[in-house]
């Protein structure tokens, strides 16, 4: 998926570097492209005043400027924000389920369930989530072991 991203920025430069008037416009199918969605979150982005479109006859048309403009203030997860300060701060330690599960080789729902037994300890912010790095050392080591041990074992 980064490297999709990388390709798409470097379009988006060529594009905009390109002094053809008509060149710095893309259609739905290009923005998709572009950002790495699919064409009807492109539609929905328009619809919801997020992306600025023009339609001319029966197309769309984007400026490239403000594509890259719907990129760089596009919500993300990393962005999100509780109390004014960052959820998913990793440079403070704090991680989702979604980058908890990820570390641990885990499936989410096991992350979930594991918070829901006390087995992992996790405080709520809001809607999401938030793990501390200690915490899930504590369970990779505590848990996560003991269950590799017993597979082991069983073997």
């Amino acid at each position: 998926m980064d490297e999709q991203l990388m390709q798409s920025d470097e379009v988006l430069a060529h594009k905009l570097a390109n002094g053809d008037d008509s060149a710095k416009y893309v259609s739905i199918t290009e923005a998709a492209q572009i950002n790495g969605v699919t064409r009807q979150a492109i539609y929905v982005a328009i619809k919801q005043n997020k992306l600025k479109a023009v339609k001319e006859t029966t197309r769309w048309k984007i400026h490239l400027k403000d594509l890259e403009e719907y990129r760089a203030n596009k919500y993300s997860r990393a962005k999100s924000t509780f109390d004014g300060e960052l959820l998913f701060d990793n440079q403070q330690g704090y991680y989702s389920v979604n980058q908890t599960a990820k570390m641990l080789g885990v499936p989410a729902q096991k992350i979930y369930y594991a918070t829901r037994i006390g087995a992992l300890k996790a405080v709520r912010k809001g809607s999401a989530w938030v793990i501390h790095l200690d915490d899930i050392k504590g369970y990779r080591d505590t848990y996560l072991a003991q269950q590799q041990n017993a597979s082991d074992y069983a073997m």
